[in-house]
C-alpha cells in the first residue's frame, strides 16, 4: 500500500474558551478528507476532541512556519465559513474540516476528518529550496530533545548553505529565528536540546506539535 501524501499546514483549532491554537503539521491529504494526527499531549488534540473542528491552511510563509515551531503565534485570521474556526489571513489555500472519527490510541491521535468547505486567497508563487530548508529546520527544532545536540546543529549548517544560496528576506529571516533558538537551547542544555516538539519519525513527517512547547 503506498504511503500517503503528507503536506505541510498549519492547522488552527479553538479551545471551548475561544484561543485561538496555531500548530505546524503535516497532514495526510485527500480532496475530500484529511487526516490530522496530532499527539495526545497537544492543544490541538485537545481542541479537536472538544470541538470535532479545525481548519488546515496552505501558506509559503515560512516565517509563520518558523514561529509556530517554537511558540503560538497570533497571526490575522478571519472567522471560517462553516466550522467554528478561524482561516489565516494572509493564507494561500485553506479547507475548513469535521471530525468523523477520532483514534485516541496512544501516542498520536488520528483524526479522520471530512472537508466541508474550501477557499482560496492568493496564489501559491512556487517551490524554493530555501523554503524547504527552513521547514526542515523547524521540523528539526521540534526535536531538540529527542536528537543530539551534534546532530541538529550538524543539520543546521547544512540547511543554512541552501538558505543562503536561495532565500529571500522572508527565508532569511525565519532561518534566523530559529538558528537563534538552536542557540540558546544549546547554550542552555548539555545533551538533547529540549524542549521540543516530537512528531513525525524524521523531518518532513505528520506531525509537529507537542505539549513540550505549547500546552
Amino acid at each position: 500500500m503506498a504511503s500517503p501524501l503528507i503536506i505541510e499546514s498549519i492547522v488552527t483549532t479553538l479551545a471551548p474558551d475561544g484561543g485561538v491554537n496555531v500548530a505546524p503539521m503535516g497532514v495526510e491529504w485527500g480532496d475530500d478528507s484529511i487526516v490530522l494526527k496530532p499527539f495526545l499531549e497537544t492543544a490541538t488534540y485537545r481542541n479537536l476532541l472538544s470541538s470535532g473542528e479545525a481548519v488546515v491552511n496552505i501558506t509559503d510563509d515560512v516565517r509563520l512556519f518558523a514561529r509556530a515551531a517554537i511558540s503560538n503565534p497570533q497571526p490575522s485570521t478571519t472567522l471560517a465559513t462553516v466550522v467554528r474556526g478561524v482561516v489565516l489571513a494572509d493564507c494561500c489555500s485553506w479547507r475548513e474540516l469535521r471530525v468523523e472519527s477520532l483514534d485516541s490510541t496512544p501516542p498520536r491521535s488520528r483524526a479522520i476528518a471530512r472537508v466541508v468547505h474550501r477557499g482560496v486567497r492568493r496564489e501559491f508563487i512556487g517551490f524554493n529550496r530555501a523554503r524547504h530548508a527552513v521547514l526542515e529546520a523547524a521540523i528539526y527544532a521540534t526535536r531538540l530533545h529527542l536528537l543530539p545536540r551534534e546532530t541538529i546543529e550538524g543539520e543546521f549548517e547544512r540547511l543554512q548553505v541552501i538558505v543562503d544560496k536561495t532565500a529571500g528576506d522572508a527565508e532569511r529571516e525565519a532561518m534566523s529565528l530559529l538558528t537563534e533558538f538552536i542557540r540558546t537551547a544549546s547554550a542552555s542544555r548539555p545533551g538533547p536540546v529540549g524542549p521540543g516538539e516530537p512528531g513525525s519519525p524524521g523531518p518532513g513527517g505528520t506531525t509537529h506539535e507537542t505539549s513540550a512547547v505549547r500546552p
